[in-house]
């Protein structure tokens, strides 16, 4: 297999100062911002060719260069530096490339462990999820009973009787950039705002709004905010993922039965 090549960009007008020649496909050339991605992904461009007369700054032998998908690996044979991916991308209609290794990635989204404390210190309690739910969250190794039952408002609640204390609607990334364009969301968080608590969860980041690309940029964070402000008492939580989005979910209903729960049991207006 051939080297990999970095080289500087002789084009003295380009942002971008380097160029890198990937051996796949007969010789893929980037230019790029930086010489290696150390601490955040390097925007890359394509560039038309090789430039004859290139100033070689690294001809470095590769272990593995690969296709994968949307991607591709490079494996360089070296001790440091030699694990790197370039991530083809799209947004807002055009194409983009970065250059990226697993260090950055992991500082970009940090590995966290979900804790096994209990919520709100409780330690038996059921969670009622609608018979309409699909793939619900099954809070493994909590100290929860799970019941099927059709919820008037919500996927996920907690109960007292049959008074509903609280209560969470899930929502996709996608789910809710629908909801948000057809309107449904209103009628759902109307229905919410009923309850004594309630909030949507969202499994993804708020970032995620702004990466659509069929919609006009920013239209969508704007929904979100009109209805933040329209029902005030119905949060819209961002979670990252859904194993977060589970244990917020958690972590909100064990909250809620607590300091909520005690007033329905004594007849008390919440």
């Amino acid at each position: 297999m051939e080297p990999f090549l970095l080289a500087r960009n002789p084009d003295p007008d380009s942002s971008l100062p380097y160029l890198v020649r990937l051996p796949i496909e007969g010789g893929i050339v980037l230019k790029t911002r930086e010489s290696w991605p150390r601490a955040n992904r390097s925007y890359c461009h394509p560039a038309e060719e090789w430039p004859a007369d290139a100033e070689i700054l690294e001809e470095v032998d590769v272990a593995q260069c690969r296709s994968r998908g949307s991607a591709i690996d490079l494996v360089l044979d070296r001790r440091i530096n030699y694990r790197s991916q370039f991530a083809f991308t799209r947004s807002r209609g055009r194409e983009m490339i970065f250059w990226q290794t697993a260090e950055v990635v992991t500082k970009a989204r940090p590995g966290v462990r979900v804790p096994k404390r209990r919520a709100s210190g409780m330690k038996e309690w059921t969670v009622y999820v609608d018979t309409r739910e699909r793939y619900p969250y099954r809070f493994a190794d909590r100290p929860v009973t799970i019941e099927r039952r059709a919820l008037s408002a919500g996927d996920y609640a907690v109960m007292s009787g049959e008074a509903v204390v609280a209560s969470v609607e899930r929502k996709t990334s996608e789910n809710l950039k629908t909801d948000l364009v057809s309107g449904s969301l209103t009628f759902v968080m109307a229905e919410l705002s009923g309850l004594p608590a309630a909030a949507v969860v969202v499994e993804d980041r708020y970032t995620s709004l702004f990466k659509v690309v069929h919609v006009e940029p920013g239209w969508l964070p704007e929904l979100v905010a009109r209805l933040q402000v329209r029902y005030p008492g119905v949060p819209i939580v961002f979670c990252d993922n859904r194993k977060f989005a589970e244990e917020w979910t958690y972590r909100f209903l064990g909250a809620a039965l607590a300091e909520l729960g005690p007033a329905f049991d004594l007849g008390e207006e919440v």
